[in-house]
């Protein structure tokens, strides 16, 4: 049996190759990947080759989002099997710090994250992984949807962070796939207004489709204004910044009500961003952020699996591994079409 990965050899360059079998170390499980996702961050690498103080040197692997079915399990390892369908929540931390043991394992200075240098991605037939990070899908889950319930974590923790309760009233800025899942995640933890804004008309008709109340096209209508008259100059409870945008950044302060919360969650390319200081603590509004998510795959997995969630519309291109590098192409070419891709093995 063959194992094949495919590399990120320069700016825009892929190519396959074999690799060595992955073996199954204690505590890990040897994984047959039958999904993987193409992420934003995906595309950053290999459009510029850096994100922050993360750069590519040398020959790298992509993809983090990812499910598959179990191969090989290592010495102590009792919570898999060989068979078992699995998703992979791609960082584990150190497990001794104290970020790790007091449960915020995502902040942990050793983070060894997929497809952040210098740690290599998935996008390879087979992957060894730590076994405590590989989780079972449920019959009713498919090992495509499994690979979504990566970003769909990232979505669920931001409604987390933003206390998102029965009848809060919502603001997404952007509607790319983080976007639509913090909707996914917003309509779940009981939002009943949800206005979601961008400048993309088919990630707008998404939107509408996964339930927002209302969709606001940025470049024919100003959110603020809109938002003003819509709440007669109250704002909303809890506004989601998901594009990474400096103008969207900005606008979060205008959106939210007095007393209301701002949650950041795409990462702006600007390290400093011009922000109505004065504004923001005359209305006593909360800032938070999240970086990654934590604690978060059992519970997104039992969202979909138990039907509160439905992530299966999200995915608008599929390509073969054999075809990878012409999936990566597209998503660079043609953003107004791609809503979220995935390469299926």
């Amino acid at each position: 049996m063959e194992n094949k990965a495919i590399f990120m050899t320069g700016l825009n360059k892929m190519e396959t190759r074999v690799v060595p079998m992955p073996k199954a170390a204690a505590g890990q499980a040897v994984i047959k990947l039958e999904y993987v996702g193409i992420c934003g961050s995906d595309v950053h690498y290999l459009e510029f080759g850096r994100i922050g103080d993360f750069v590519v040197d040398g020959d790298f692997i992509l993809g983090h989002e990812c499910a598959g079915v179990v191969t090989e399990i290592g010495e102590g390892v009792t919570n898999l099997k060989v068979g078992d369908r699995v998703c992979l929540e791609p960082g584990f931390g150190c497990g001794k710090c104290d970020y790790c043991k007091s449960g915020h394992y995502n902040l942990c200075k050793d983070m060894q994250f997929l497809a952040t240098p210098p740690v290599q991605g998935c996008l390879s037939n087979f992957i060894a992984f730590p076994a405590d990070m590989c989780f079972k899908l449920p019959d009713n889950i498919s090992t495509k949807e499994g690979a979504l319930i990566e970003p769909l974590a990232i979505g669920m923790y931001a409604a987390t962070r933003g206390e998102v309760t029965v009848g809060s009233s919502v603001v997404i800025l952007g509607a790319g796939c983080i976007g639509l899942v913090t909707l996914l995640a917003c309509k779940a933890f009981g939002a009943t207004d949800i206005t979601v804004c961008d400048v993309i008309p088919k990630r707008l008709e998404f939107a509408k489709k996964l339930g927002a109340t209302r969709v606001v096209n940025g470049r024919e209508e100003n959110i603020v204004e809109v938002i003003d008259k819509l709440t007669e100059g109250r704002g909303v409870d809890k506004v989601f910044e998901t594009a990474g945008n400096k103008f969207t950044t900005q606008q979060t302060v205008d959106l939210a009500r007095a007393g209301g919360v701002i949650v950041l969650v795409g990462m702006a390319p600007d390290d400093m961003i011009p922000y109505n200081i004065i504004k923001l603590i005359s209305k006593e509004i909360d800032i938070r952020t999240i970086f990654r998510y934590v604690n978060m795959y059992p519970k997104a997995i039992q969202a979909v699996s138990g039907g509160f969630i439905d992530i299966s519309g999200i995915v608008t291109h599929e390509f073969s591994f054999d075809k990878a590098f012409e999936g990566f192409e597209e998503v660079i070419a043609n953003p107004k079409d791609v809503v979220k891709a995935v390469i299926k093995f």
